[in-house]
């Protein structure tokens, strides 16, 4: 068992509440905000997967806001320019899961380093750290444009363990999305997934390392990796 010497996260759905657009959605498209939510998270991964299997990348960006204008085509929703920006623009102040911070600040208060791992590129990972007043948190944001690609694409991944300098299995990747915390795993990373819906186990043949309902859950794993590993 080696040393953890940082954790990196996930962001969209994991510190950040991609549901949260469903309010303003709602107000928009009355009885149509959950809907639209929804389906615009599973379009936005899917395209983010067909663009990395494809070699086509485009920034998450320009994916988020194509999936959206899918999603409205399918759900008979009239998408005007300035209904597209005001939904865009949730995408840039999501709410911060109310577990996050606590479980951020004790694993500052134990001296790890924090990072994000997201396919968010730069601006609207800045934006929205920023906006959930999480910015200050991290000691560095790794954005999949950095590689054209997007996760479970192993070169996403290769971000952390290049940034850090330490090899991937002396760091903890958290995830809310089971496939991603099983890409992590498949990577080399210590992973732990946050399994706040109580999805059944995904069967890809590997299992993250840890799982919990929340993100203090992930912190609890990191501290008692740390002793087990200090014990050793």
């Amino acid at each position: 068992m080696k040393r953890l010497r940082a954790a990196l996260f996930d962001v969209f759905g994991t510190l950040l509440d991609v549901q949260s657009v469903a309010a303003r959605a709602d107000a928009l498209f009355p009885g149509q905000g959950a809907a639209l939510a929804r389906a615009w998270r599973d379009k936005q991964i899917e395209y983010t997967r067909l663009r990395a299997l494809s070699n086509r990348y485009a920034p998450f960006t320009q994916v988020t806001e194509d999936a959206l204008c899918w999603c409205a085509d399918a759900l008979g929703l009239p998408l005007d320019a300035a209904v597209r920006g005001l939904l865009m623009h949730e995408y840039t102040q999501l709410a911060c899961f109310a577990d996050v911070r606590p479980a951020l600040a004790r694993l500052q208060q134990a001296g790890a380093t924090l990072g994000v791992l997201s396919n968010g590129d730069p601006g609207l990972l800045d934006e929205a750290l920023e906006s959930a007043g999480l910015a200050e948190c991290f000691d560095l944001v790794l954005s999949a444009e950095d590689v054209h690609s997007f996760k479970t694409a192993a070169a996403v991944y290769e971000l952390g363990p290049r940034a850090l300098g330490h090899a991937a299995d002396e760091i903890l990747f958290v995830s809310s999305n089971g496939w991603d915390a099983c890409g992590a795993k498949w990577f080399g990373y210590v992973s732990f997934w946050v399994n706040r819906a109580r999805a059944p186990a995904e069967r890809l043949g590997v299992a993250p390392d840890g799982e919990g309902r929340s993100l203090m859950a992930a912190a609890d794993f990191y501290l008692q990796w740390a002793e087990a590993a200090a014990a050793r």
